[in-house]
């Protein structure tokens, strides 16, 4: 009953990636890493809620802007939609297979709704390119794109949580903006780095999980 079954692989420019079918869950692989699934979205409902509370108030009529990193099994992107106070909704997601998984594949039963809201964007970009070169700027930056600044999926992704990195995060943040990254373990020399950078407010928050360390959202805020 719980022999995973594979739905569609695909081979990209970042490598392989997988979804699969445990019972009634669905698991994203990449590269052989076991990324998320469906069975517990606490942890990335969480990713958004703290970004939100750590916003100054009112940040604009029109509701603040947020970028999420990482489409994923979309539990983060609903759970955004699913609270009007945020304004522009942007999603970056270099897998285009993640992106066909949730527009015309099983995923859709999760983020379906937020993908109809007005106020939700798709960017097919990589994230770390795409906060390197975009003029564009949020409120919040909410990421989830590894298991953590210590455990990354592929090589690239570790200057996201370089110095470099954290310079092209608060550039893209408005003054008092919330850089939010989601870890399955607390990473004490991230904190030093986002402090490094510049961040103040710098905290981590623990969130329980079913079995092991808590997962965790490092916090830290450009200065106004």
């Amino acid at each position: 009953m719980n022999t995973p079954v594979t739905l569609d692989r695909r081979e990209g420019p970042y490598g392989e990636v997988v979804l699969r079918r445990r019972a009634e869950h669905y698991e994203i692989i990449a590269n052989g890493t076991f990324l998320m699934d469906t069975s517990d979205g606490r942890s990335e409902r969480r990713l958004i809620d703290a970004a939100m509370a750590a916003l100054p108030e009112p940040v604009r009529a029109s509701g603040p802007a947020v970028l999420i990193g990482g489409l994923g099994v979309g539990f983060s992107l609903a759970h955004a939609a699913e609270d009007p106070r945020w304004g522009r909704i942007a999603v970056a997601e270099r897998e285009e297979a993640v992106i066909d998984w949730h527009r015309s594949g099983p995923l859709a039963a999760i983020s379906g709704r937020a993908l109809g809201d007005e106020r939700t964007v798709i960017l097919h970009t990589d994230l770390v390119d795409y906060l390197r070169t975009t003029p564009d700027t949020y409120d919040a930056l909410c990421l989830d794109i590894d298991n953590g600044p210590d455990w990354t999926v592929t090589e690239d992704n570790e200057s996201l949580y370089s110095a470099r990195g954290l310079a092209d995060c608060a550039a893209r943040l408005n003054p008092g903006g919330i850089l939010a990254v989601w870890s399955a373990r607390p990473s004490a020399d991230f904190e030093e780095s986002l402090r490094n950078a510049g961040f103040s407010g710098v905290r981590t928050e623990e969130i329980p999980v079913a079995r092991g360390v808590p997962d965790v959202v490092h916090l830290g805020i450009r200065p106004a």
